[in-house]
């Protein structure tokens, strides 16, 4: 045993097999990197120039319909692409590259263009969710060409959103990308030796400790997971093994909207400002059978380190070796445990 406060270690992933290099006495060495700038948040419940505002006219000719909760389209400049023949290129065994199809969306949560899910009441929040649990199953039964679905967000300017309004996306793809595919095989492989899910027995350890978890209702559990590489990471896991979205109940979809609520404010308490963050959630592949060994559950990847204006590079020996964190998810945990449940004025 030795002091995880105070020592340089490292720590285990179990859902990618990966490590990550833990250096708690960094966080005290003086910071004069680089400082980002902290907008004010100004914006308007309705913005005439923003093409995601309900009424407006998109990029292309499309005008949104005056819609009242959440709206979705196909994205107007997607990154994937359904009319692509299968073709593989393997003229040398060091140089593949196969094509790939998939269908790309995008999700206003509300049609509020001031607010953010922390802004947003929890029941306007469990109509994300059900949107999320919808176009997964959509998608899945009239493309049974798709084997997964991924639901994300990208949240400020900091995390590469190209347009502040509240809004998420879906890319459905004909392959499992590389964390997917990790996330899978790791899953596997803990099922087949143990014959429950990894991220039960996680959470169980977890709760048995109560050193990581931020909030928790009756189907739901925000923790910093032991492994986080984000200096405010956080793994939002299923109470129950719960393989989809679509597959919660209605008590679960409201759990949900809680939890996402909790933590979105949380983060916006911690340095007063709205805070960004790329998150996604992880559920089992569609069109694939039976896949008990998934287990649903979401990350998010904030990259506020210090202050709202200093944040987490993943540059150097992070690039080349390993990733690092200065501050211990346990120190992480409290700090986040310790904000209030209501957002700052």
């Amino acid at each position: 045993m030795f002091d995880t406060n105070e020592v340089p270690h490292r720590r285990f992933n179990p859902l990618t097999n990966e490590w990550l290099l833990v250096s708690p006495h960094r966080a005290k060495r003086p910071w004069q990197g680089q400082v980002e700038d902290a907008p004010p948040d100004t914006r308007p419940q309705y913005d005439p120039t923003c093409y995601l505002c309900p009424g407006n006219e998109r990029i292309g000719g499309n005008k949104n319909p005056d819609y009242k909760g959440t709206f979705v389209f196909d994205n107007d400049f997607p990154a994937l692409l359904t009319d692509v023949e299968s073709a593989e290129d393997t003229r040398h065994p060091l140089l593949k590259a196969h094509t790939e199809r998939g269908i790309c969306r995008v999700i206003c949560f509300s049609p509020r263009h001031d607010w953010t899910l922390a802004h947003m009441p929890v029941k306007d929040i469990r109509r994300v969710v059900d949107t999320w649990a919808q176009e997964t199953t959509t998608l899945a039964t009239e493309n049974p060409w798709l084997t997964y679905v991924q639901v994300f967000e990208n949240k400020g300017a900091m995390m590469g959103a190209s347009n502040p309004h509240p809004h998420g996306q879906i890319w459905a793809t004909e392959h499992f990308s590389q964390e997917v595919t990790k996330e899978d095989a790791a899953q596997k492989a803990y099922f087949e030796a143990h014959g429950v899910t990894l991220l039960s027995e996680y959470l169980a350890e977890e709760q048995r400790r109560q050193e990581r978890i931020v909030f928790a209702n009756a189907h739901w559990t925000v923790l910093v997971p032991f492994w986080a590489v984000w200096p405010f990471e956080v793994l939002l896991v299923a109470n129950h093994p719960v393989q989809m979205i679509a597959d919660l109940d209605d008590a679960g979809r409201d759990d949900l909207a809680e939890a996402v609520s909790q933590i979105t404010i949380r983060y916006d308490n911690i340095f007063k400002t709205s805070f960004p963050y790329s998150m996604g959630f992880h559920q089992a592949p569609v069109n694939s059978g039976e896949q008990p060994h998934w287990h649903l559950h979401a990350h998010f990847y904030p990259p506020l380190l210090r202050s709202a204006t200093v944040k987490k590079f993943m540059v150097g020996y992070e690039m080349l070796g390993t990733p690092q964190r200065d501050i211990t998810a346990e120190t992480a945990a409290a700090r986040l445990r310790e904000q209030a449940t209501e957002r700052f004025a």
